[in-house]
């Protein structure tokens, strides 16, 4: 790995090889970080290089972990658009308003990314067979992947995630189990089966290269801007790892001197039938105790427990934001709200994001002329019949 130095734990800061296959902290059980050797990439004139490259995530090679071109695993993700929302913004009273489209990706959803790194890392360290517990795009994207590295995959998804998300995995050949329950209760499962089995699981941050493949919305946000960060970005937040992602990603462009020394306010939405870590950041914890009985249609933001909770508040004070959560019948409206005014039909995390952006607007928490970025993490049509059983309410 020309570039990465070393893997370290985000709780006690041990360090780990990343020549060697990894999963969490063998001491603290927390999730590792990729770390890597910044100063050397300074004398790269990466930069510089990037008009040359392709447009997708992995024009930022340097940055990111995987040892050789040669090894990357990918079907074209990243380096999605940043529209500007004109009519909304006029209706908000807001002059700078922005959706960075994540529906462009392969699979439909952000998920390609992180999938696509960490696909592509565990074929360079030798991984035969991947597990995933998902809320349903994260098992589609896995699936792909690793049918594009010729790898098995075993995917495990509520009973009553989209329907898309599991034709989408069967379709690239993958095994899908539909579990009775949530996210949770899929995870159990793989945590109990994945040894016997010979699966390497790729859960939401227990693996250090998702997060790798998320932090570069960070990247494509500073150049789309040219290299100057907005002032507030909202994003919808169920295991975090984008949030985390895109937090690392401004460190370390502000380590490269790409950016300056002003980062956003970063926002976490969830839904007000599932918040953990609106609850614990509005009560001050560190950590998010499990939400009992989670219910929303938003079946990406769906996750009852994270095991990077504490990252997630951390970034959240550390940038001065917030965590809020938005009504079912909000998310529902945003949806209609931005496809008729702009021509985007947003997933309902995305329309999640919305929602909250005009109460924050609203409140006065955010100004008339700051630069506001929300993310729509994935296609309106991976979710129609859930959006039609709304409807039928």
């Amino acid at each position: 790995m020309p570039f990465v130095d070393y893997l370290e734990c985000s709780r006690c800061q041990q360090t780990f090889d990343p020549q060697e296959l990894h999963s969490l902290c063998l001491d603290c059980h927390s999730p590792l970080l990729v770390r890597y050797q910044l100063d050397r990439i300074k004398q790269q004139d990466l930069k510089g290089l990037l008009p040359t490259r392709t447009p997708d995530m992995w024009r930022y090679f340097e940055v990111l972990p995987v040892n050789h071109w040669d090894d990357v695993v990918t079907l074209g993700e990243g380096f999605t658009p940043l529209l500007p929302l004109t009519r909304l913004g006029q209706r908000s009273g807001l002059t700078r308003l922005y959706v960075k489209d994540e529906s462009l990706n392969p699979t439909g959803s952000f998920k390609a990314r992180g999938l696509s790194a960490a696909v592509s890392m565990a074929s360079c360290l030798g991984v035969r067979k991947l597990a995933i517990p998902t809320a349903g795009n994260a098992g589609g994207a896995l699936a792909a992947y690793g049918a594009k590295a010729g790898l098995a995959v075993f995917v495990f998804m509520p009973d009553d995630a989209p329907t898309a998300n599991d034709l989408e995995v069967k379709m690239a050949g993958a095994s899908c189990e539909l579990v009775s329950g949530t996210i949770a209760d899929a995870a159990r499962i793989v945590a109990e089966r994945k040894d016997r089995e010979g699966w390497f699981d790729v859960s939401t941050l227990k693996e250090p290269y998702r997060i790798e493949g998320k932090k570069t919305m960070g990247y494509e946000l500073a150049e789309q801007f040219r290299w100057e960060l907005p002032d507030v970005v909202v994003y919808p937040t169920g295991g975090g790892t984008g949030l985390i992602g895109m937090w690392k990603a401004f460190a370390e462009l502000e380590e490269l001197g790409w950016t300056g020394g002003r980062r956003p306010r970063m926002v976490a939405v969830q839904s007000e039938g599932c918040a953990p870590i609106v609850r614990a950041f509005e009560q001050g914890r560190e950590s998010a105790e499990e939400w009992t009985t989670p219910s929303t249609f938003a079946s990406g933001i769906r996750v009852p427990k994270a095991i990077g909770d504490f990252l997630m508040l951390n970034v959240l004070r550390e940038s001065g934001g917030v965590a809020l959560a938005v009504s079912e019948e909000e998310i529902y409206q945003g949806i209609r709200e931005v496809g008729a005014s702009e021509g985007i039909f947003l997933a309902p995390e995305g329309a999640a994001c919305w929602a909250a952006v005009k109460r924050l607007v609203a409140e006065g928490w955010i100004g008339a002329d700051e630069r506001v970025v929300f993310f729509n993490t994935g296609s309106g049509l991976k979710y129609i019949d859930a959006i039609q059983s709304f409807e039928k309410q």
